[in-house]
């Protein structure tokens, strides 16, 4: 029997340290001292003196780890938390009475390497624990923990006549990591507010990442995964979360969105236009040349060349003839569809010259995407 079995101050590892109650948890054990032949792939947890047990609250089960390979003194094997189904009941993960199997394995007399099941709720932890001598056991843990779920569309728009992916990222609902899983999800546009119930399919086993393709068209009923839209429509995509972490409880649900727009795509520096740049007093006249200490207002139209709200950020730079820049300023805002709104920021010159205004209109300040070219704009100042 070793009486110094490890060398290493963290003899378990699992591969995360947060676990969805429907996860793999995959184990390592580092035990040298019980690559007992170099020639052959040892086993550990199938005797009295190397006994491994993996639980969760209320539940374990016996288990075995084979070496990596011959003489690594490494043991692998992965276990699969199944969840528990009384926690949503009749009405299922999904709302629609679909749950975990809630399964653990039976095996005899110990499971291993890849074939345990562990029911886990969603406020657990997972253990492994290795007795390597008598009363001498090494563990090692992780948290068990539901995951707040996202949605989103893959482009921001889309041309009608064409295909939308929308996708959820929810680990809660890999419901067998061993498989695909599916469930539906409510998708709806302008022109069809009652919309479709959309497959959302698991992009491979494992990943807790769901996509569905939604078949946009202008000349025919809503059905299956096609979705009627006109041009301009915004395509609203819905999930509902039924497995939240705390603060929340079993029962809460939360209600995600994501909006995508039917319609051609413009290019970013079509998506706003800018115009009609002028010096304004205070009064709103135009003005030729500006007086020193005179305060004038820069003044252009930006107009909203899109079919859906556009969110804004309107810059003035002034530079003097060397260069170097003296005023900039911005507001933010929002346009409707097709609106043109006359937008204008504030400057007071010390010293004559002339100057040069740059105008600028970007999607915000945080992200200086530009929604139209720049306009320039010369100022005289006496």
């Amino acid at each position: 029997m070793p009486q110094n079995a490890f060398s290493t101050s963290s003899p378990i590892q699992l591969n995360k340290k947060i676990f969805s109650w429907t996860d793999r948890v995959y184990i390592t054990i580092y035990a040298p001292d019980f690559n007992s032949d170099p020639n052959i792939i040892d086993e550990i947890g199938v005797t009295a003196d190397d006994k491994i047990t993996v639980s969760t609250s209320g539940h374990s089960i016996p288990y075995r780890l084979v070496e990596t390979g011959p003489n690594t003194g490494i043991f692998s094997g992965y276990v699969t938390l199944t969840g528990d189904p009384a926690l949503k009941g009749s009405t299922g993960v999904d709302g629609q009475g679909t749950n975990p199997t809630g399964i653990q394995s039976t095996c005899s007399p110990t499971c291993g390497p890849t074939n345990g099941f562990l029911p886990s709720s969603n406020n657990d932890g997972v253990t492994v624990s290795f007795e390597y001598n008598r009363n001498e056991v090494v563990t090692g843990s992780g948290t068990i923990s539901w995951n707040q779920g996202s949605i989103q569309w893959l482009q921001s728009s889309y041309p009608v006549n064409s295909q939308a992916i929308v996708q959820i990222t929810d680990p809660d609902m890999n419901l067998n990591p061993g498989a695909i899983d599916k469930f539906d999800t409510s998708v709806w546009s302008d022109s069809d507010s009652g919309g479709i119930n959309l497959t959302m399919t698991e992009t491979g086993p494992n990943t807790g990442i769901f996509q569905g393709t939604v078949y946009l068209t202008t000349d025919l009923r809503s059905a299956g995964s096609r979705l009627h839209v006109s041009p301009g429509d915004t395509i609203t995509a819905e999930y509902t979360d039924n497995t939240l972490p705390l603060p929340y409880s079993p029962s809460d649900q939360l209600r995600l969105t994501a909006t995508t727009t039917a319609g051609t795509v413009l290019a970013p520096l079509e998506q706003a236009a800018l115009s009609n740049a002028r010096i304004v007093d205070s009064t709103g006249k135009v003005l030729s040349k500006v007086n020193v200490n005179q305060q004038i207002q820069v003044v252009s139209d930006v107009t909203n060349q899109q079919k859906r709200d556009q969110p804004f950020a309107y810059l003035v730079q002034i530079q003097d003839n060397n260069g170097i820049t003296v005023s900039l300023s911005w507001i933010t805002g929002s346009m409707t569809p097709g609106q043109t709104l006359s937008l204008g920021q504030s400057w007071l010159p010390s010293t004559a010259g002339t100057y040069t205004a740059q105008i600028f209109v970007w999607q915000s300040i945080s992200s200086p995407n530009a929604l139209a070219p720049s306009l320039p704009l010369q100022i005289r100042v006496e």
